[in-house]
């Protein structure tokens, strides 16, 4: 199915399934057409400044108030804030790719496992990575995140996700941006995998480009955000809802998809990251990957962000008298590392498409001994990074591991040995 789409981030948008469904002039009005009820979601403070302001109005069949109680749903390797992780020792560290599970029938909210945790979800700080890994869709089941918005990255399979304002089609390659609040479910066609980013702290939002220009990087045109679409099967659905890092579970004798109509620019989007335009030196040295952000998360000091969404695409690499990969380095940032397809740079052999890494703030990391070889003999030329997609969440604040990160069976106990064949080669 070829499916509808509307262009741009941060736009008010407006759409109608059905003729009519949008008032005019009067957001509220006495009496919604069509016998709806106007409903306001609001992901910012009402005093937020214009350009920060996220809100949509939505006419729908039922209100979300007709709900019945919630009960606690048990998920426990769903985690949250840096309360959910462990201590674990100032080291790199490096995941194999986990399999989905055959055994068990996980669909996008009983599949989710948590990798690393900081923050907290009730101060507004912090992120949380997670690996969602599926074998079935979420039937008569829907899921809202009242902690945080939460950005997905398909690595294998693609995703169907239905959301209140209508639907997203999201393959590998691209990514959805689902706001806090919003209700959706996630349908599978088979065994699936995906990377996912809760951030619990500023909504994600463009980074301002500064010296890059007006062009570069991502465009707001390229984000794509869904037209009206309503159910029209009656019948029940659960709803689990995350509510102060615990989930909880209700009934509802009709389906939250009801909206109709809505207008306004608090609404999920989806991204290409084909379409990211990357930025390059072609002169020498290396720039910083801040260069590669698509989205950006701010935190109260300014430049120093609570999250930001950083990719590595296909690209050129063009410099004199440089070395290629990413330097050595330690950073006051931590780093949350996934590979959607493809090899990474630097580290050719042990990050594999599926896998993860993390290089916590002030822990060295850098190319591999057999990266480092090979770009230091490497013959000056352009070159072409091609077939490949990695990717980073990047936090202000040091990730915790959880449990299951370190227990689970994928770790890589054995990480740090890629750098012991870099010796002394110091001639005075």
């Amino acid at each position: 199915m070829t499916r509808a789409y509307q262009s741009g981030f941060g736009n008010q948008f407006a759409s109608e399934a059905v003729a009519g469904a949008l008032p005019q002039g009067r957001n509220s009005p006495q009496r919604a057409a069509h016998g709806l009820y106007a409903e306001l979601v609001s992901g910012s403070a009402f005093t937020a400044a214009r350009a920060d302001n996220r809100r949509s109005w939505l006419y729908r069949r039922q209100p979300s108030v007709v709900v019945g109680g919630y009960v606690p749903y048990a998920q426990p390797l769903w985690k949250s804030g840096a309360a959910g992780g462990v201590e674990a020792p100032p080291d790199p560290m490096r995941w194999a790719p986990c399999e989905v599970p055959a055994g068990a029938a996980l669909d996008f909210v009983d599949g989710l496992r948590t990798m690393v945790v900081n923050g907290d979800p009730d101060a507004h700080c912090g992120v949380a990575a997670h690996l969602a890994l599926m074998n079935r869709s979420m039937d008569r089941r829907a899921f809202v995140n009242a902690d945080a918005e939460m950005l997905v990255v398909p690595q294998q399979g693609v995703l169907t996700i239905q959301t209140e304002l209508g639907w997203l089609d999201v393959k590998p390659g691209e990514v959805a941006l689902l706001p806090r609040g919003l209700a959706f479910r996630v349908e599978v066609a088979g065994p699936s995998r995906a990377y996912v980013c809760e951030n619990h702290g500023a909504a994600l939002r463009l980074p301002e480009l500064g010296p890059i220009g007006s062009n570069g990087l991502a465009d707001a045109r390229d984000f794509l955000a869904p037209v009206a679409a309503f159910d029209s099967e009656a019948g029940g659905f659960e709803i689990v809802k995350k509510y102060g890092g615990a989930l909880w579970a209700a009934q509802q004798g009709h389906s939250p998809f009801d909206v109709v109509a809505w207008h306004g620019n608090l609404c999920p989007l989806k991204y290409d990251t084909a379409n990211f335009m990357v930025i390059g030196s072609i002169s020498h040295d290396h720039p910083d990957p801040s260069i590669f952000t698509v989205l950006t998360s701010p935190s109260d000091t300014p430049g120093w962000a609570n999250c930001d969404f950083v990719i590595f695409p296909p690209r050129w690499m063009v410099a004199e008298d440089t070395f290629r990969p990413p330097w050595y380095h330690r950073n006051v940032m931590s780093e949350f590392m996934g590979l959607v397809l493809g090899q990474y740079d630097a580290k050719p052999e042990g990050f594999k498409p599926g896998g993860a890494s993390l290089h916590n703030q002030m822990v060295p990391h850098g190319p591999d001994a057999e990266a480092f070889e090979r770009a230091s003999g490497a013959a000056l030329a352009p070159q072409k990074l091609d077939h490949t997609l990695a990717f980073m969440f990047e936090s202000r604040w040091r990730f915790r591991p959880t449990a299951w990160a370190l227990n689970g069976g994928t770790l890589d106990r054995d990480y740090a040995q890629c750098w012991s064949a870099l010796a002394d080669r110091f001639k005075a």
